[in-house]
């Protein structure tokens, strides 16, 4: 059961572009939809709750699912096996970035991977809404918290004003009219793509030694168990803490490793790992890594045996289903930001068509073979044209 479990966080670990709504995304697929390894309804129940603690969702989401699957054990090797490849490839660039100064090329695959990505999204979003839309109010809520979250709210105050709203009025016994499971995606806006050639300078050197090193880890300690929010939180927290605070990055050096982080497969905070090996090398990284993903293993841990009892309070159960149709909200939010950055010219908008036929057309494919399929359509057509 463990290898299992290792097996298919450690693919989707390689596999998952896009950000957490992708990640959560492709775990729903492989989880749910493939392995029956826990109801749909469990599932939304895991997305809502993990919108509601600090720390990276679908990291957070891995290692739900391997505890629900095999326990504590489970709950550490889903977990290192999601984070693993992401950190492994980071340290890897990171290496070519202070030793050499630059890195491969890899624009061009990005190009496709992306709407291919948005195309998953919309795909979860549909399957994961058939069950969290069920009934009248909890679709007013949903766009309630759609219409906050574009408008520019928080992310977890949007989730919170679903959730609170929800138990009060449901909870209340209040008739609503039953809808159909059905849901509506907002029109996605198209511009230009440009995507900017990475500059890469010299890394700032720190003096390694095991205080340094410990440093490292308490502050990536307590960004990971404060972090709400977009990779954007992240940026101001790193900027404040190591440009601004002690001076160990510039500017452009933070640039990029944020960059790096976007670039690579698996959690987006990988990042810590790049900042961890430019500061202090190898054990910079390992300690980078270990601090910013250490309190998420704590938050499941504590978290995960709660839901289901969650589920048998009449109150808990309705601010459930109004957090789960918010969650969804905000990854149709998610889905609009992302689409304005990347749907962005003729050729962009051709690779999410093609990927979303090839979707609806063939339900069980493994969304990695549309992710690798959009990264060949992408560089085929990035240098053609």
């Amino acid at each position: 059961m463990l290898k299992e479990v290792a097996l298919l966080f450690f693919k989707l670990g390689i596999t998952a572009f896009g950000g957490p709504a992708a990640h959560i995304a492709m775990m729903e697929e492989e989880v749910v939809t493939k392995r029956n390894w826990m109801s749909r309804q469990h599932f939304l129940d895991l997305v809502g709750a993990t919108n509601l603690i600090p720390g990276p969702n679908s990291t957070e989401m891995a290692i739900h699912c391997g505890y629900h699957r095999a326990g504590m054990p489970g709950l550490l090797v889903a977990g290192i096996s999601f984070i693993l490849p992401a950190a492994s490839i980071t340290c890897f660039l990171a290496y070519i970035y202070v030793n050499f100064g630059q890195l491969p090329q890899i624009e061009p695959f990005l190009y496709g991977i992306k709407p291919a990505v948005i195309i998953i999204i919309l795909n979860a979003i549909y399957i994961l809404g058939k069950k969290a839309l069920k009934n009248v109010l909890l679709a007013f809520i949903g766009l309630a918290v759609l219409i906050l979250s574009l408008s520019g709210m928080n992310e977890v105050f949007a989730i919170l004003t679903g959730g609170i709203i929800g138990a009060i009025l449901i909870s209340a016994k209040a008739k609503f009219w039953e809808t159909p499971h059905q849901i509506i995606l907002p029109s996605l806006l198209t511009a230009k793509l440009k995507v900017p050639l990475i500059s890469f300078s010299t890394t700032v050197s720190v003096a390694g030694s095991l205080a340094s090193v410990v440093k490292l880890f308490l502050i990536f300690l307590k960004i990971g168990a404060v972090l709400f929010g977009s990779g954007y939180v992240l940026v101001a927290y790193l900027e404040g803490e190591f440009v601004k605070n002690l001076g160990w990055l510039t500017a452009q050096e933070l640039i990029d490793a944020i960059a790096i982080g976007q670039f690579t497969p698996g959690p987006v905070l990988s990042t810590a790992t790049f900042i961890g090996y430019q500061l202090q090398g190898i054990w910079g990284a390992v300690a980078a890594t270990l601090g910013i993903f250490l309190p998420s293993f704590l938050f499941v841990a504590l978290l995960n045996p709660l839901i289901p009892k969650l589920r048998q309070s009449k109150i808990a159960s309705s601010f459930l289903d109004a957090v789960n149709i918010s969650a969804l909200s905000i990854m149709i939010s998610a889905t609009v930001h992302l689409s304005e950055q990347t749907l962005l010219d003729l050729k962009s908008i051709l690779i999410a068509v093609l990927s979303g036929a090839v979707v609806l057309k063939f339900r069980k494919l493994n969304s990695a073979y549309i992710v690798l399929g959009g990264a060949m359509v992408g560089y085929l057509l990035y240098q053609i044209f």
